[in-house]
């Protein structure tokens, strides 16, 4: 059995705004480096093989509170939210004409327009999930977290969300073979002493 640990990159200037980035490269805010870097992976975790997605924003998160370069995994790059990148998701929501939906009415084949579809997103990161061969920690998007977690949970996206992603907490998830079970609470990370 191999322990996955997932870990939502700190907030960006897009985060704050509203705004949905995808496969947008924004960088960590000047107050999201501040806070990662009072907070240290638990200790049980400190040993574990680090990866993170290659977009700014994670691969950052991951050094600040690992204190180490993660390696990079295309598969850990944010849902493609096609031509919504950069917009505000509650304008997209307020049309009618736009076709958003939130995510409790998605189901695995919504698909924003010129993006990717959660079915996607899954078909790129269950092949990364396949190659881990010990306890790791994955620093990445919301995006990839729900869907991971999805499968753990046996949701399909239609009704409310029997998890919710927060930052500055790990979300475990334990792999054995096809099957994985997430752990019922996050583990928060630890604060480094000042």
């Amino acid at each position: 059995m191999i322990r996955l640990a997932l870990l939502r990159h700190g907030h960006t200037d897009w985060n704050r705004a509203g705004r949905i980035q995808g496969r947008s490269d924004i960088t960590l805010d000047a107050a999201a480096r501040q806070e990662l870097a009072a907070h240290a992976l638990p200790g049980t975790w400190k040993d574990a093989d680090l990866w993170s997605s290659p977009l700014k924003r994670a691969a950052e998160t991951a050094e600040l509170v690992a204190g180490r370069a993660p390696q990079t995994a295309a598969a850990l790059i944010e849902m493609n939210w096609g031509d919504w990148e950069g917009q505000q998701g509650a304008l997209l929501r307020a049309d009618p004409q736009s076709g958003f939906r939130d995510i409790e009415h998605w189901g695995w084949d919504y698909r924003p327009p010129g993006g990717e579809s959660p079915a996607e997103v899954w078909a790129r990161v269950a092949p990364w999930i396949a190659t881990l061969t010990r306890d790791t920690v994955a620093v990445c998007h919301i995006g990839i977290m729900r869907m991971i977690l999805a499968r753990a949970h046996g949701w399909d996206f239609d009704g409310p969300a029997p998890f919710q992603v927060k930052r500055n907490r790990l979300f475990v998830v334990e792999i054995s073979g096809d099957q994985l079970d997430p752990w019922t609470e996050p583990v928060r990370l630890e604060k480094r002493a000042s």
